[in-house]
């Protein structure tokens, strides 16, 4: 096929399966998904290479492992599909890339992002000072949709107010976490991975392992606030770091999200 043989119709089909390949690769992108993808094309990239070569009995036991290669794609990457099928789906996803606030914080430099880092740090100081559990998770570049969907969306502006009222004890949604992405509160009362890390200490509760979850199963940053101990601890890339100060958790959020 020369360069004129090419249809206009197989140049949309081009652009079709380019387009698909990038939002997948930016729905799966900041979480472990994305490591798993990269060996799934490398392990194809290596079949195709032995059928190349003529290697029969390799040949043989990969044509094998091919042969459910789908249903145990679909195992591991259900969470990826579930949310990419919402993503097309959605009538909130679509609306929101041309909402007013996306064109605004679009247009917004990066150093605005320590504003909103600000109300977050207060309302963490109020609450160790009552040693009030809390565990709020940043978003980075994945949304964390499939956590959001898991406890009530707020989609509020955030407040330093606002987190102290959701952590209260007698707050419904007190033991769950808040999710925030951007300037908007968007979720609280939601549910984390547990972290199954034997290095944590043994003192720490679910709200340490859920946060240690979420940060090695994708890009988010967490801070838990203990209720026992009114200590504040700090969770990104899947490192802890216990009893940081105000200055610190501040300098740490404004760090992390460049």
């Amino acid at each position: 096929m020369t360069f004129l043989d090419i249809r206009f119709i197989d140049l949309i089909d081009i652009v079709l399966v380019a387009y698909l390949m990038f939002r997948i690769y930016k729905l799966i992108k900041g979480t472990v998904a994305l490591y798993i993808t990269i060996g799934i094309f490398a392990f194809i990239l290596f079949w195709i290479l032995i059928k190349t070569f003529g290697m029969e009995l390799s040949s043989t036991i990969l044509d094998n492992i091919v042969n459910v290669g789908v249903v145990a794609f679909i195992v591991v990457f259900q969470q990826e599909i579930r949310r990419f099928l919402l993503l097309l789906g959605s009538k909130y996803n679509v609306t929101s890339r041309f909402s007013l606030d996306k064109v605004f914080m679009s247009q917004s430099n990066k150093g605005m992002m320590d504003i909103y880092n600000k109300p977050v740090v207060r309302a963490c100081m109020s609450l160790a000072k009552t040693k009030t559990g809390a565990l709020v998770v940043i978003t980075k570049d994945s949304e964390l949709l499939d956590y959001v969907q898991t406890g009530e969306l707020i989609n509020g502006v955030i407040s330093s107010r606002l987190l102290e009222n959701i952590f209260f004890k007698n707050s419904p949604l007190h033991d769950g976490a808040v999710i925030i992405t951007g300037n908007k509160i968007k979720a609280a009362g939601c549910i984390l991975p547990v972290s199954q890390n034997i290095d944590l200490p043994k003192r720490v509760g679910l709200r340490h392992r859920a946060a240690m979850g979420i940060t090695e199963s994708t890009d988010a940053m967490a801070i838990v606030v203990s209720e026992e101990t009114g200590r504040i601890s700090f969770f990104s890339k899947g490192q802890m770091e216990m009893g940081v100060t105000e200055d610190e958790l501040q300098e740490y959020l404004n760090t992390s999200k460049k």
